[in-house]
């Protein structure tokens, strides 16, 4: 069994004013896994981040991670967790070299300029590294500040929203930076809107909505419990009513009568078996279909019928066509 190295338990946080920006969250991350956190805006992924990471106190519940509680013992676990915040903010006018041998530093780890050097090329910022941060373009922006929270070598590393404003390449690249980051030992939790992301990369997911968290499961298991197939079938004459011979199949008839759309299954292959042998029940039937579109449940569907269409974190309609 892999070994817990982040335990919350009953994490809550109430701003004044009455916000619940946690409520009641209990997570445990195992070592060397790669969990992606997803939630609409406001869903309390970046207050979580914050929690772990010393920027927001919670009001209630505990917090371990490597063995120690951060309540009491907060700067020995710190020192092994790395962030990559979401805001931009760093020091402008700083070289890129300078900024992430600084971030070094402030953890109490000795200058290594070799190791600085091999964190840049990984990046792609080694022919960066004399010019200020100011002068890179956003995507390159997003490498440094990936930089300098590698720079002190951390076990436990939060990317909050780490590809949000890149382009699709430079966003993949970065997917398999962070598998690397996986195939080194290091633990990854991402937030991310791009869904995507989570199913191209993640173990395991957990879904969270208003400061609680609805579901967590891995990947896998999450598609296969909650996935369903659709087929449409395009039939060579129209249907007036479903016949008998086809009555026990979850299906109904569309456009105009010239379709049938199937919706079953359960992630596991059995919509599949359904539709073949509706499609020889068809046959038997004398019904003749022209054409079939078989699909299988993506990540995204199960966010949409767990949180509902409007609350799905999603790409905006511009970077799916870039896609």
């Amino acid at each position: 069994m892999s070994e817990p190295i982040l335990e919350l338990t009953g994490l809550t946080k109430v701003y004044p004013g009455g916000l619940r920006a946690l409520d009641n969250v209990d997570l445990t991350i195992n070592k060397g896994e790669i969990f992606a956190l997803l939630g609409p805006n406001g869903a309390g992924k970046t207050t979580l981040i914050g929690a772990v990471c010393g920027m927001v106190t919670p009001s209630s519940g505990t917090i371990r991670a490597f063995g120690h509680d951060l309540a009491r013992d907060w700067r020995q676990a710190r020192k092994r967790i790395g962030l990559v915040p979401q805001e931009l903010a760093t020091d402008m006018f700083e070289p890129v070299r300078r900024a992430v041998a600084f971030s070094r530093g402030l953890f109490g780890l000795p200058p290594n300029p070799e190791r600085i050097e091999e964190i840049l090329r990984s990046l792609s910022l080694w022919d960066k590294r004399d010019e200020r941060i100011m002068a890179l373009s956003g995507g390159m922006k997003r490498r440094v500040l990936i930089a300098k929270a590698l720079a002190h070598d951390p076990d436990l590393l939060f990317l909050d929203e780490p590809t949000a404003g890149v382009d699709v390449e430079l966003r993949k690249g970065m997917w398999q930076l962070i598998d690397e980051m996986r195939g080194r030992g290091v633990t990854v939790i991402l937030t991310t809107h791009y869904i995507e992301e989570a199913e191209e990369m993640a173990d395991r997911v957990g879904v969270i909505r208003n400061g609680r968290l609805l579901m967590v499961d891995e990947k896998a298991k999450m598609m296969a419990r909650l996935g369903r197939t659709e087929a449409h079938i395009a039939l060579a004459e129209p249907m007036a009513a479903i016949p008998p011979a086809l009555a026990h199949f979850p299906i109904e008839i569309e456009q105009d009568g010239l379709g049938l759309c199937y919706r079953g299954g359960d992630g596991t292959g059995k919509g599949k078996q359904e539709v073949a042998a509706l499609t020889k029940a068809l046959t038997g039937a004398g019904i003749d279909y022209v054409g079939i579109d078989v699909r299988e449940s993506s990540l995204e569907d199960i966010f949409v019928s767990v949180l509902g269409e409007n609350d799905v974190p999603q790409q905006t309609k511009v970077e799916r066509e870039a896609v």
